[in-house]
């Protein structure tokens, strides 16, 4: 009986997300109804994950400890700047001092 219910409770963790996300998919692919639709569209940000996805990561994080480590590091490098002039000398040079700017081409 115990064994029933845990698999009853990891079938509900990964079924109900899924099916919400997949309903999402179909409302906002087909823009019916179109209130849901738009409020469905302004909610979400790009690059994020639905709930179906991070629920299903989250799963395969409680079973396998690499994918926690994996998450982790996904969400470090995110919060991480990412400056596209790294390491590459400067072309522009501003002296506030002395009132100055120089941008080279």
């Amino acid at each position: 009986m115990v064994m029933m219910s845990g698999l009853l409770f990891m079938a509900v963790l990964v079924i109900v997300p899924f099916t919400l996300a997949s309903i999402r998919h179909l409302v906002v692919r087909s823009g019916h109804p179109v209130w849901l639709s738009r409020r469905l569209n302004a909610r979400s940000r790009p690059g994020s994950l639905g709930l179906g996805a991070a629920a299903t990561e989250e799963l395969h994080a409680f079973f396998n400890a690499n994918k926690r480590v994996q998450i982790e590091q996904r969400q470090a490098r995110l919060t991480l700047r990412d400056d596209d002039h790294a390491g590459a000398p400067p072309r522009t040079g501003i002296d506030l001092d002395g009132g100055t700017a120089v941008v080279q081409r």
